[in-house]
Formats: structure tokens, C-alpha cells, sequence
């Protein structure tokens, strides 16, 4: 049997993408590997979020010049990269290689574009400038066998200055929701038992002018089986009423929500086109708070935007102290040919960049032993997901607020969701005892 390898870069997104693309190609008799030397076929589901993505790529397309060579085997690059016309022309000039090279609205074709290369042996590029549309019933290859992510929409509107995704993504196009539970709950006889949403922008989910986002969550949690929800991104002006009563009043949705700062400072965040100030920010953490107390959240920060100064700094650093965040995604910015940011004037120099970064790691990092304090002697509810990685002796697993559970138990309990008390805190995890 002919093997294949995908090497997935970025966001959920495309982890998600990376699961249909190994449905495909599982479907035409592939076999998957992990060990590129010995593969039939390689892809690469690209990032262009950050700078560095583009350089871990071309790198590994370096890297794997001498197996295609040796072997024959075909490359293919895909993803949200590849819709940039400068990797196009990167690939084409110094990559010549590569048999096939794929976008994000033609991820549906990647079965049939990888025939024309196996039967033809003929270079494939298959790119097409537009918004897309919405394929149902590809393949899926799941990773996981209790986690599954379901993506709900597509593309975003918002665009903002740093972000290159709407244009490589296209505006929001909505799946149907009847496409979307029926997805679900297949997955729920399947036996999974948590379900992440997945959407560039999931709180203006919108299949008609009366099914919004909060109708639907309320529609997932009533399908037996399923036991956690989860979504990711929202956006922060787009969290409307409706949708912090879907979570309030249900208990299967996680109360680890996910809201996007990227900066504290009203001032940065109009550059970036976010839409709404620090006050506007802290004004809603309050509301969900006062809605639903054992709320806790998580962010995404961008250090050293164009024009940030110290005091915009101290700004972002104010909230992170105001909110106390359960977890923090920390970037460092990084300009993206063909957003408005890339052009801006007072870009900050990397020095600063990294000094900031620092700053803002040492305060996330401070607090972490201390929130993890309120755990102790609670129970929580966690998904057996395995045995841990340095101890095979115990099971690991993670609760509602994505917390990393380690505790004694039978292998039974793998895939199960079981009561266990927090009994220590050992600062990127916890320990407990099964209930």
C-alpha cells in the first residue's frame, strides 16, 4: 500500500481541513505515515499568519528535494498560503518540484487533482481567486476518537489590518444547520464526546435571519451522547446577549470561552479594526461574568503592532491583570504582505518587540500557580483522553477549562468523561484522584 504523510501548519482550521484532505487520500488506497522517507505522497497544509510559517515550509521543501528524487514521491502544498500570488511565484521559480499546489476554495478537487497527477504525470495548480463555496459529504479522517471538530462557517468579513485571512479565506459563507447537527450526530453515535465549533468569526453564524449562532448551540446541546461544547474564535463584537444565555442555561457548553483582546490599548485596537475599545472589552468579560460566575476565559495577544507605544503596551497589560485569563496565546506581530498593517509607518523595532513579549509572558506566567488554587478540592469533570506521556501508570485528560489532568486509573476510563477532585497543582497541570 502506497503511504502519504500531511504536515499540518497553523490554526484549527486547518487541522480540520488536514482531516478531509487524509480522507481523500485515504480513499484512493493511501496509507498513513510519519516517517517521510518512506512516503508515496507528501503534503503540506500551509499558515500564513506568521512570517515564520513561510520559512518552516520552503525549509522542509528544501529538506525533501533528495526523497522525491530517491522515490518519486509527490509533493503537494496547500492551504491558506498558497492563495498568496507571492509563494505562487516563490513555488514556481525556486520549487519547481511540486506536483501539486491547491488552495483553500479547491480543497474539494484534491481527490480528483491528485488522479490527474498519478494517472498523467502531469504538474497540478489549482487556485481559484474567489470566496468559494460550501462542499458537504468529503471525506473525513479523524485524528482523535472522543474530540471532534466541526467546522460551522467559513471566511470572515471583519478584516482586520494585520490579518491576511480574509483574503485568502474569502467573506463568511454559513453551513446549513441541518448539515451541521446531522454532522454532529453522527459523530455522537460514533461515540465522541466533545465537539470544538470551528469558524474564522463563529458568533455571526447566520443560516437565515432567524438562526443565529445562540439557536444553534442550543440545538448541538440537545443531541444525546455529545457532552461538551466548545467554540473557537469569536469575536468580541459580535458576542451578543443571546449567546451568553445559550451557555448560561447550558451546562454542556464549556465555561472556558475564548475572547480575542490582540491589544488593551483603544488606541492599537482602532488600527487594527477591531471595533470595539479596552472599556467596550472589560464591559463584556463583566457581563459574562455577572451571567455565568464560573466563567473563566482565554485570549489571543498581538505585541508590537505598528505604532504600539509603551503606554498602549501597559494598557494590554492592565486588562491581562483586570481579566485574569485562564490561558494566553502570545504573538508576536508579524507583517503579512497585502494587509493594510504591512503599509503603516512606526513599525516597531524587533528588539522592543521581544522585550514586550517577555514582559507579558512573565506576568501571564506569575499567575498561573495562583488561579490554578481554586481547583483544589473541587471535582471536576474530565475526558479521559489517554495514558500520560511521561508516566504510562496514569491517565491524563482535560476539563471543562481545558486544564491538563493527570490521575490513577484503569484504561477503561479512556474516552469516558469520569468525576475527579483536584487534590495538587503542578502549574501547566494538575493532579487528582478519580471520584
Amino acid at each position: 500500500m502506497k503511504k502519504y504523510t500531511i504536515m499540518t501548519m497553523g490554526c484549527k482550521q486547518n487541522e480540520s481541513d488536514s482531516e478531509i484532505i487524509a480522507g481523500m487520500a485515504e480513499r484512493l488506497g493511501f496509507e498513513k505515515t510519519d516517517d517521510f522517507k518512506e512516503c508515496d505522497l507528501i503534503i503540506f497544509n500551509t499558515c500564513c499568519v506568521r512570517e515564520n510559517a513561510e520559512e518552516r515550509l520552503f525549509g522542509k521543501l528544501g529538506e525533501i528535494k533528495n526523497i522525491k528524487e530517491k522515490r518519486g514521491t509527490i509533493i503537494a502544498v496547500g492551504g491558506c498560503m498558497t492563495q498568496q500570488k507571492h509563494i505562487m511565484e516563490k513555488i514556481k521559480q525556486s520549487y519547481n518540484f511540486v506536483d501539486l499546489v491547491f488552495g483553500t476554495h479547491t480543497l474539494n478537487k484534491f481527490e480528483e487533482d491528485l488522479k490527474k497527477i498519478i494517472e498523467n504525470k502531469e504538474k497540478v495548480r489549482d487556485i481559484l481567486d474567489i470566496d468559494g463555496e460550501i462542499f458537504e459529504g468529503l471525506p473525513i479522517k479523524r485524528e482523535d476518537k472522543f474530540k471532534a471538530s466541526v467546522t460551522i462557517m467559513y471566511g470572515c468579513n471583519n478584516f482586520c489590518s494585520y490579518c491576511i485571512v480574509p483574503y485568502v479565506r474569502g467573506r463568511e459563507r454559513s453551513r446549513k444547520r441541518e448539515n451541521i447537527l446531522k454532522e454532529i450526530n453522527d459523530l455522537a453515535l460514533e461515540g465522541y464526546k466533545e465537539i470544538t465549533l470551528l469558524g474564522q468569526n463563529v458568533n455571526s453564524y447566520n443560516d437565515g435571519e432567524d438562526y443565529k449562532f445562540a439557536n444553534l448551540l442550543n440545538d448541538i446541546c440537545k443531541i444525546d451522547g455529545i457532552e461538551r461544547i466548545r467554540f473557537i474564535s469569536p469575536h468580541p463584537k459580535d458576542f451578543t446577549d443571546d449567546v451568553i444565555e445559550a451557555i448560561k442555561n447550558n451546562k454542556k457548553i464549556s465555561r472556558l470561552v475564548h475572547l480575542p483582546l490582540q491589544s488593551g490599548s483603544s488606541n492599537i485596537l482602532k488600527l487594527m479594526n477591531r471595533k470595539y475599545t479596552k472599556e467596550d472589552y472589560l464591559a463584556l468579560v463583566e457581563k459574562i461574568r455577572k451571567q455565568i460566575p464560573d466563567v473563566v476565559f482565554s485570549t489571543d495577544i498581538i505585541v508590537g503592532f505598528p505604532s504600539e507605544t509603551e503606554e498602549d503596551f501597559e494598557d494590554t497589560l492592565d486588562v491581562v491583570r483586570k481579566v485574569n485569563f485562564e490561558q494566553v496565546f502570545m504573538f508576536i506581530y508579524s507583517r503579512r504582505i497585502g494587509t493594510v498593517a504591512d503599509k503603516m509607518e512606526n513599525q516597531i523595532d524587533e528588539d522592543v518587540k521581544h522585550e514586550r513579549f517577555d514582559r507579558l509572558k512573565n506576568l501571564y506566567d506569575s499567575k498561573v500557580s495562583l488561579n490554578n488554587q481554586k481547583y483544589i478540592g473541587k471535582t471536576e469533570k474530565i475526558l479521559v483522553e489517554g495514558t500520560s506521556k511521561n508516566n504510562d501508570n496514569m491517565l491524563t485528560g482535560r476539563s471543562d477549562t481545558n486544564k491538563v489532568v493527570v490521575f490513577e486509573g484503569s484504561i477503561d476510563l479512556i474516552g469516558k468523561i469520569v468525576d475527579v477532585e483536584i487534590i495538587e497543582e503542578h502549574k501547566w497541570y494538575l493532579k487528582g484522584i478519580v471520584k
